[in-house]
Formats: C-alpha cells, structure tokens, sequence
C-alpha cells in the first residue's frame, strides 16, 4: 500500500507545481493588469487548493505509515544527517507551512470584494508557497 501512495505522491507533484505555478503568475499578471476576477481564477485557485491538500493528506499518511519520515526520528543522530533531517522534519514542516499559506490565501480571497486584494492575496501567499516548496523538495530522490 505504501508503493503505491508513494509513487502516488511522487506524480502528483507533476500535476501540481505546474498548476501553482500558473496560478501564481497568472494572479500577479492580472494584479498589475488591473483584470477582473473571473469564475475562472476561482477555478484555478480552487484547483491549487485541491492539488495542495490532496499531496498533503497522501504526505501525511506517508510520514507516519512509509519507511521515510517519522521513523527516521527513532535513530539517534538523525539531527546530524542532511538526508535525514529532510524526510523527517525538514520536508513535512516546510510543505505544511505552504499549503496552509495556499489555504489561507485561497480562503482570504474569497472573503475581498476588491478584485485587485484577491488577485495580491492569492498572487503573494501562491508565490512564497511556491518558494517554499521548491526549497524542500528531496530534488535527488524526485528526479532518480
């Protein structure tokens, strides 16, 4: 079961770094366009959203259940080991953080009236997720 989450978690990045980032550029470019917010950019941004939470329920359940994760917290000295700290604490912390900065956008956005505050909200919170998660993706282990 965990092959297949992991390989699972594994592919859905493929769908969903292309999404953020197209969400991300689009929201910035139409802040400065002075654009309406269409049903389109809600759709886009619910898409994000979805993708997000989807790779964070399947991380999750990795983390606790897979061999990676929070088992590497049992060896001593995992502190001192780069490939170690990553999978168990550098890794889950750091894509918690981004998709609850992808939610809290999402969610924020809904609540403006402004069209120029949703496209701001959603274009910033999209785009320091983005950063973050691009920082602490195990690039070697995605890319073999």
């Amino acid at each position: 079961m965990t092959t297949g989450l992991q390989h699972l978690h594994s592919f859905i990045p493929y769908l969903f770094l292309p999404i953020l980032l197209l969400s991300t550029v689009t929201f910035l470019v139409k802040f400065l366009g002075k654009n309406s917010f269409t049903k389109g950019d809600k759709i886009l941004g619910l898409s994000t959203l979805i993708l997000s939470h989807l790779q964070l329920v399947f991380g999750l359940i990795l983390y606790f259940a897979g061999s990676k994760g929070f088992t590497f917290t049992k060896i001593e000295g995992f502190m001192k080991d780069p490939e170690l700290r990553l999978y168990a604490i550098e890794h889950p912390s750091i894509m918690i953080l981004a998709i609850g900065l992808i939610t809290f956008g999402y969610s924020k956005a809904k609540r403006l009236t402004r069209d120029s505050k949703k496209f701001t909200t959603l274009g910033l919170s999209f785009l320091i997720a983005l950063i973050l998660i691009l920082s602490r993706i195990p690039w070697d282990a995605w890319l073999a």
